[in-house]
Order: C-alpha cells, then sequence, then structure tokens
C-alpha cells in the first residue's frame, strides 16, 4: 500500500537549466540578449526587474514555450527544444478548471500521465493535505479563497514530481498578510521535493526571502546573479549583508 510519504516524496532530483550567450524573444523583437544564466539542480532561483524587462520572457523561454533567437538552452546539458511534464508552470492567475474540484484539479496532469484511478486520487488527496486543503477537496474553485486557489495550483504542480517548478509572479495578486503565508507555504513545501525553482517576482523583499539567489534583469539584459545571504529568516532582514544586498537590488531596478 502506498503511504502519504511515498506520495510526497521525489522520484526524480531537481534538474539543470542553462543558457548561453541566448538571444530571448520573437523574431523583430529581441527582449534579452547575451543571457549566460546556469540553474543548479535544486536551488530557488528568484528573478527580479522593471517591468516589461523580459521576467517572463526567459520563464517561457526556460519552459520551451519561446524557442530562442538565437544561442543555446540545455537541461542536463541536452537541447531544450520544447514543453515537458518535467518543468511544471505556476502563474500569478491559477488557472484551475473551474468546472473541476480542488481535488480534479490536482488530478489533471496525473491523468494526462495515464495513472490509474485510484493512484490520481491518493497523489492528489496527499498534497492536497500538504498545502492545507484537505478539508476542501471537494470544493470548485470560485467557493474557496484567492489564497487557497493559489495552494491547489502548487499542488497540483508538485503532485506530478516535475523536476523544475517555474513560477511567474504567483502570488502578486494576494494580499500582504497571505502573500506572506504563501511564502512560508513554499519553502516548507519545497523542502525534500528536491525541484528546481525559478521564481519571478516584481517584490524585491520576496525575491531575497526566497531565492538562494537573485538574479537581476534590466536594460535588456541580465545585469548580474548575487547569492541571497542565510539563514532564511525575515528577521535577517536587518542584516548588515542583506541589506546591502537589497540596496543593490533596488539601485539595479532604478529605485
Amino acid at each position: 500500500m502506498t503511504s502519504s510519504s511515498d506520495v510526497l516524496s521525489p522520484s526524480r532530483a531537481g534538474t539543470r537549466l542553462t543558457l548561453y550567450d541566448a538571444a530571448l524573444g520573437r523574431p523583430g523583437a529581441l527582449v534579452l540578449d547575451q543571457v549566460d544564466l546556469d540553474v543548479a539542480p535544486g536551488e530557488i532561483l528568484t528573478v527580479v526587474g522593471s517591468s516589461g524587462c523580459g521576467k517572463s520572457t526567459l520563464l517561457r523561454t526556460l519552459a520551451g514555450l519561446l524557442p530562442l533567437l538565437s544561442g543555446e538552452i540545455t537541461q542536463d546539458g541536452r537541447p531544450l527544444t520544447g514543453p515537458s511534464a518535467e518543468r511544471a508552470l505556476v502563474f500569478q492567475e491559477d488557472a484551475l478548471l473551474p468546472w473541476r474540484t480542488l481535488r480534479g484539479n490536482v488530478e489533471l496532469p496525473l491523468a494526462i500521465k495515464a495513472l490509474p484511478r485510484a493512484e490520481r486520487r491518493t497523489r492528489a488527496e496527499a498534497w492536497l493535505g500538504r498545502v492545507g486543503l484537505a478539508e476542501h477537496a471537494r470544493c470548485r474553485p470560485h467557493h474557496v479563497s484567492g489564497g487557497q486557489r493559489q495552494r491547489a495550483q502548487l499542488a497540483r504542480a508538485l503532485a506530478a514530481g516535475p523536476r523544475a517548478v517555474l513560477m511567474d509572479e504567483p502570488f502578486g495578486a494576494l494580499d500582504a498578510q497571505t502573500r506572506a503565508g504563501m511564502q512560508d507555504l513554499l519553502v516548507e513545501v519545497l523542502r525534500g521535493t528536491g525541484a528546481t525553482v525559478v521564481f519571478v517576482t516584481h517584490d524585491v523583499d520576496e525575491a531575497l526571502f526566497l531565492g538562494d539567489r537573485v538574479a537581476l534583469l534590466g536594460a535588456g539584459r541580465l545585469i548580474a546573479v548575487r547569492d541571497v545571504p542565510r539563514p532564511r529568516e525575515r528577521a535577517a532582514h536587518d542584516d548588515p549583508a542583506h541589506v546591502a544586498l537589497r540596496r543593490e537590488v533596488l539601485t539595479s531596478l532604478g529605485s
């Protein structure tokens, strides 16, 4: 019999995503140029930049939704040529199917993988429990709050065991208290999954709390990638190293 811990444990390690001398955008509309970026297996890389700087373009390129204009993009050293179930996307809009229950939504990627019905249900219920939604499994999205819908979207993204999770400002529409709770939940839920995470945000404090490293975008290029001081604690907000990095990020954004 499959236990909850078996269901929630990762089946594969996180993946390495690499861009080399890459030009990103669409034909005739270059957004980012000469991008060199290596995202290590299992790390959380946060990406910050002003509006329109190319954060979402970078994420969609890593997802395989946008081909490079030039340069190279690889996953674990092999060319990345298109979308894959190994790389899950999480958006600001929860994108849950309104006619399906939360459990039905979490089961969807498992159904696509043709898992047996009983296993789909076991996995979906385990992940809904992991994100604190066990009592809402039979609810439809319009019957729960925005924060609960984002919890369900996170459960759906992780249920199929992706090796990378690509997140495009997923907490941007939430109020401050709910947003902080989701940040804490994300760190807790990701612990032990092994998944690589690229998390796009316009919120500098969110980027520094969540990220192992932070990538700074601006003026059509990748400005820098910086290590984030640890431990990951909100009380570390006043630490001199944290303050210095926050100042550098804000300066890069022109704030």
